[in-house]
Formats: structure tokens, C-alpha cells, sequence
């Protein structure tokens, strides 16, 4: 009988299709058996538990250079550190292309400040112009290095693309077989309904969201989805915040556009209402696409069942809420206009989404691991190594306690970030114990993994 460097014995395996009780069999860093009484020179005993792939976070900005020269507070210690402790093992993040830097220059740059990494991480790269050199040369570059995909933003005023330039950016990934994932919100409709709410003296975080309305979100989301089929180029639709946005795509998808689509556990349990506390406080809920209704968080469940969206990120984007570098920084009586957007989420994406639809019977544990990790993993060209329980793949392995009930504090995160958008908030179903690669990174809220443990991982193209 073969003897396995590490067995984990007994626990209810879920995989994107199947759940079965077995035991894993480890070799160093890869899933070599799945079977019964399997022997190891480790046992870890996971009865009563869940065994579920590590999760796969597409959507996290982390120590991420801005153009102003600002970089995110959260760095690659910090952030993957949260990230552990939630259950994400593998995280994709984003390289900036500020001016006056060229593309490749910066996706090495930022390939270097992952070496800092507590978990794995692949690269998606942001274009913000279309000159000949981006178009011609260095995409072709990102993606033969192992670029995830490319990211445009059809809104900011330091990001948005025109609609020819990014015609010219789905022309370039054609050429390069790379996706690009879209933010998608209409810039000028944006611009002209903040003048008018600043006109009118509504300077407080709730006009954040009725300056952005679900109409706004959903246009660009055609359109973006129009160019793409213009071009037969394959898309990815970020962070889809109402049901609105989601049957757009579910009608492109019935007629052969090449899009998929993701959302966050934030629309899917936050509503803007939170934009409406006193003073300050509404600022932490300040994320784009913001928060919707009730309603529209109703509405999303169906097109996650159906897969019109087939992926949970966190969207990841921490500012901190003290002090004078994060939400504050242009002053505490700032108009909503001028409050950085994002929120905190990584610690947080799957405790909170599994509570939200495993416990209240809205999906299956099946696609809670097709969501936060099968997909992803397959999305951004990490799959097999990633994203399954299967043999040859990576040991990224979750041990998930799905009776432990927890209340969410800051505290727990070890974080850069001083507030999570769910404090108080109480969920069933927490990780307890985390593998990357065969060794426990993770142990009942103890951080194992060193700062810069994790891997840079090449996503293979299509």
C-alpha cells in the first residue's frame, strides 16, 4: 500500500458536480488519490467536515499603483493574509497601465510586488489607451507571459475607454486569444447626473447610487457586449450588481455572444439603504456599481441558478476608513463625488455568500464550488491545476465547518483595511483549516503562510 505524504480522512468532498465522503491522498504539493483507507505519514481527520477546492478570487485590487501615484493600502501581505482566512487560495489581481509607463513594464512591476504573496496569484492588465505600441506590441507580451486577461473600463475619469478604442483593445485580444473583462457603466450619463445632483445640494453617499442607476449599468453593458460581437471576442462582464444587467446578458447569451458574467457577495446581501447612514458612516458602503434594492438583490438569485452568472469575486478594493489616505482623504464633509469607491471583501466573499445561499437553501454546495472556484479557475486559464479535487491537481484544499456560527469583526482579518462592510453580521459556515499546495496555510484563524509563500501562476490561453 502506497504511504501518502498527507492524508485527509473522511470528509464530505464537493467538488463544481459531485459531493462524496473519501479520503485525499497527498504528495507534496498534489491530489495523487482519492479513495478509501488511505495511509499517510500525516492524517488530518475531517469527519463532519466539507472538503472543497481553495477558493479562486478573480476580482481583487491589491497594492495596486493609481495614476495620481497613490497605492492601495492593502498590500499583497495583508490582502492574501485575508484572504487565507476566509478560504481563498489563489487570487486575481490587477496591474495598472498609468501614463506614462508602457504596459509590460508595468505587468513585471507588478508580478514583483506579488513575490510578497502569502497565497497564489495570476495578473489581469488594465488598458487605458490604445497607442500603437499597447495595441501592436506589448498585449501580445502580457498574454505570452500568463496575463489572466486584459481590463477596460468604459467609466473614471483616469481609466474609460472611448468606444472605438475599445473596439481597437477587442481587435488586439482577438489577435492574442486573451479575455477582456469589462466595468461597465456609462461614463457621460455618470458625469451629467453628478452635476445635476451637486447642483441640487445632494452631496451625501446615498447620491452615489441614484447618480448611478441600474440604467446606466445596464447600457454599457449592451454596448459592451454589441462591440464584442462585432469583433467575435469573448468578454467577461464584472461585478453585475441588479437583474436588469443580468437578462442583458442572458439574451446576448441565447443568441451566441461570446460574454460570461460575475457578481459579489455585496449585491447579493447588501442594499443601498447602508448609503443612508448618518454622517460619514454611508461611505463605506461606496462601491461601483453601487448597492441596489432590495429587489434588485431578490432578482440576482435566479441567474445564478440558471449560470447566466457563473462567478463570485470579492471586487476587492479597500480604503481605510480613518484617517486621511482611504475614504477620507478629500475630508469628511467630501461630496459623494469624491470618496474613493470600493469596499473591502476578501476575508469575507465565501463565509458570507455560503451563508447567504447555502443555509438558506438557494443553491447547492455543488455551485458554491462552481462559483467561488471551478469556473474562476477555468475563466482565467488556471484550470486544472486549480479550482477541483481531482488527481494532479494542486492540494489547494478547504476544510469547512458548515455548523460553526460566527460573527463577523475586522478583528478577525488581521487587516490594513479598519472596517468590513459586514461587522456584526452573524453567518453559518466558517473554514477552519486551509491547504496551498499541500501544507496547512491556514489553522482555526492562525495565518502559517510566510509572506511570500505564494506563486505566480501563468494562465494558459484558449
Amino acid at each position: 500500500m502506497t504511504t501518502f505524504d498527507l492524508v485527509i480522512r473522511n470528509g464530505k468532498i464537493v467538488t463544481a458536480t459531485d459531493t462524496y465522503i473519501a479520503d485525499i491522498g497527498i504528495n507534496g504539493s498534489k491530489i495523487v488519490e482519492i479513495g478509501f483507507n488511505l495511509a499517510g505519514h500525516e492524517t488530518v481527520d475531517a469527519s463532519g467536515l466539507l472538503v472543497m477546492p481553495g477558493g479562486i478570487d478573480g476580482h481583487c485590487h491589491i497594492e495596486q499603483v493609481e495614476a495620481d501615484g497613490t497605492i492601495h493600502e492593502d498590500d499583497f501581505v495583508s490582502a492574501t493574509g485575508t484572504a487565507l482566512l476566509g478560504g481563498t487560495t489563489t487570487v486575481v489581481c490587477f496591474a495598472s497601465h498609468i501614463p506614462e509607463k508602457g504596459l509590460v513594464e508595468q505587468f513585471e512591476d507588478y508580478r514583483a510586488r506579488g513575490a510578497n504573496s502569502r497565497i497564489d496569484f495570476a495578473i489581469h492588465q488594465i488598458i487605458t489607451r490604445t497607442d500603437d505600441k499597447t495595441l501592436r506590441e506589448e498585449i501580445t507580451v502580457v498574454a505570452e507571459r500568463g496575463a489572466a486577461g486584459l481590463k477596460v473600463f468604459m467609466t473614471y475619469d483616469d481609466f474609460h475607454l472611448s468606444d472605438g478604442q475599445f473596439l481597437q483593445v477587442l481587435e488586439a485580444a482577438h489577435q492574442s486569444n486573451i479575455i477582456v473583462s469589462v466595468h461597465c457603466e456609462n461614463y457621460d450619463a455618470i458625469r451629467h447626473l453628478i452635476l445635476r445632483h451637486l447642483e441640487e445640494g445632494r452631496t451625501e453617499p446615498h447620491g452615489h447610487a441614484t447618480s448611478r442607476p441600474a440604467s446606466v449599468e445596464r447600457e454599457a453593458t449592451y454596448r459592451a457586449m454589441t462591440m464584442s460581437e462585432l469583433v467575435d471576442q469573448e468578454i467577461q462582464i464584472f461585478h453585475v450588481s441588479c437583474p436588469e444587467v443580468a437578462e442583458e446578458i442572458s439574451r446576448a447569451q441565447s443568441r451566441g455572444v461570446k460574454v460570461t458574467a460575475e457578481t459579489c457577495p455585496h449585491y447579493l446581501t447588501l442594499t443601498e439603504e447602508a448609503l443612508k447612514y448618518d454622517g460619514f458612516e454611508g461611505t463605506k458602503y461606496i462601491c461601483s456599481p453601487p448597492l441596489r434594492t432590495q429587489a434588485q438583490q431578490d432578482g440576482m438569485w435566479q441567474y445564478l441558478r440558471n449560470g447566466v452568472i457563473s462567478i463570485i469575486s470579492s471586487d476587492h478594493c479597500g480604503y481605510t476608513f480613518d484617517g486621511t489616505v482611504g475614504k477620507g482623504r478629500h475630508g469628511r464633509d467630501a461630496d459623494f463625488s469624491l470618496i474613493p469607491n470600493g469596499m473591502p471583501g476578501l476575508g469575507t466573499r465565501m463565509p458570507v455568500f455560503y451563508d447567504a445561499a447555502i443555509n438558506s437553501g438557494k443553491l447547492a454546495l455543488t455551485d458554491f464550488v462552481r462559483l467561488t472556484a471551478t469556473t474562476p479557475a477555468k475563466r482565467y486559464g488556471l484550470y486544472p491545476e486549480k479550482g477541483t479535487i481531482a488527481p494532479g491537481s494542486d492540494a489547494d484544499l478547504i476544510l469547512w465547518d458548515p455548523e460553526r456560527v460566527v460573527t463577523i469583526t475586522n478583528d478577525l482579518f488581521k487587516s490594513n483595511i479598519d472596517y468590513t462592510p459586514y461587522e456584526g453580521r452573524t453567518v453559518r459556515g466558517w473554514p477552519v483549516k486551509v491547504f496551498l499546495r499541500g501544507t496547512l496555510a491556514m489553522d482555526d484563524g492562525s495565518l502559517l503562510a510566510a509572506p511570500g509563500n505564494g506563486k505566480f501562476h501563468k494562465a494558459r490561453h484558449r
